[in-house]
């Protein structure tokens, strides 16, 4: 137990932010330089409520912008930015098979992770912790979910093409581990975890990971080839979502976990649509494939794809968002000005059905046409991605 209260400690956060080069800055310190602020303006006299203006906010200085760059870049490997980015880009650009059960061990490991967060609903780490940085500052600290995506996502990649292309495995194992040191050490740096969260973050996601990567494997070709799997994928996600863990107060945990599983579930039915038609046939080539250097016609098509690929998303979510929104709001007649000023809160219903509606179908919509739409697009321009019909 002291081992545990010692991974949880604040000060043990503050040292390592102290070792990357942030410090805290005194209080004695940000008064005189208010004062010296003041003598050399010839103020006499600042107000409480000006002075905010009259220095910088912040209460720590940063002695190395290298760290503090680095980890800015590490944490947003786990945020909604690079998730937004990285999937559709590796669906038009890489691999659909392997994509695909990527996303699913995604988004499994992360809706455990958020629910467990809700459920223990542990603090974040405070005093003498500087965070750096407050986006999610509202959710709960353990276990991280960055944690948990800087295992999922790279050692998924890892270990779905290891047998599938034919590189070196060392080198991609470096990159997989480099990626996941980042990401952790950056909420550490950033002070929003303990080094117990982060620790529980990587245990945990290891261990699903074990039973995942195989058991994905033969849901992916379930979901593929069955005829009932849009609707087990409908229910099950939504009732996910319904029966997710209250944890007393509004967090925005349960709108990001939504926007997870509903991304998965538009893949997932998009993937299934192209096998259903006739779109998808098995490559004749066995693994491992060989890995070749882009032509200048496939560069070009590339940057074609992501181009015009992510137009359509950008597109795709603000009209899906704008569209349910009305829609949702007509149905439970509330005002969509008034409802959008209102707060969240658990006792507020009504908006977090249209949030959570919102969500679910405009990213849902946004992974259907990463993997039907955009894919058939590509086909009409003569830009599509030769494989991407073969990756079953």
């Amino acid at each position: 137990m002291e081992k545990f209260k010692y991974l949880m400690e604040p000060e043990l956060v503050a040292n390592i932010q102290k070792y990357f080069g942030v410090e805290k800055i005194q209080k004695n310190d940000r008064s005189n330089a208010v004062d010296n602020i003041q003598k050399y303006f010839g103020v006499e006299k600042i107000q409480k409520n000006d002075r905010s203006n009259a220095v910088d906010k912040k209460e720590y200085t940063v002695r190395n912008k290298f760290w503090y760059y680095l980890f800015c870049f590490g944490t947003a490997l786990g945020d909604e930015l690079f998730y937004s980015s990285f999937i559709p880009f590796w669906f038009w650009n890489v691999d659909g098979a392997v994509g695909r059960r990527v996303v699913l061990v995604w988004a499994i490991i992360m809706y455990i992770g958020q629910g467990i967060k809700d459920l223990f609903q542990m603090p974040r780490p405070g005093p003498p912790v500087v965070r750096l940085q407050n986006k999610w500052a509202m959710e709960y600290g353990m276990p991280s979910t960055h944690a948990m995506v800087g295992v999922s996502i790279p050692f998924s990649v890892l270990l779905y093409t290891m047998d599938r292309y034919q590189y070196n495995f060392p080198l991609g194992l470096l990159i997989a581990i480099v990626w996941c040191s980042v990401i952790c050490v950056s909420r550490l740096y950033l002070g929003m975890h303990s080094v117990l969260d982060v620790i529980v973050g990587l245990f945990l996601a290891i261990c699903l990971m074990f039973p995942l990567v195989p058991i994905i494997d033969h849901l992916d070709n379930y979901f593929l080839t069955s005829p009932t799997a849009p609707i087990l994928l409908l229910v099950s996600s939504i009732l996910m979502i319904v029966y997710y863990p209250n944890s007393g107060k509004w967090t925005p945990t349960r709108g990001d976990t939504t926007m997870i599983l509903s991304v998965c579930v538009g893949i997932q039915i998009g993937a299934w649509l192209n096998y259903q038609t006739g779109k998808m046939s098995a490559s004749e080539l066995t693994a491992p494939y060989a890995i070749m250097w882009p032509s200048y016609t496939m560069l070009g098509n590339t940057l074609l794809r992501t181009i015009i690929g992510f137009a359509f998303v950008l597109l795709t979510r603000t009209v899906c968002k704008t569209f349910t929104y009305n829609i949702i709001c007509a149905i439970l007649r509330e005002d969509v000005d008034n409802l959008k000023k209102s707060e969240n809160t658990l006792q507020n219903k009504h908006k977090t059905i249209v949030d959570l509606g919102c969500k679910y179908v405009a990213c849902a919509a946004i992974g259907f046409n990463t993997l039907y739409l955009l894919p058939q697009l590509f086909r009409f321009m003569r830009i599509e991605r030769p494989t991407f019909f073969t990756e079953i």
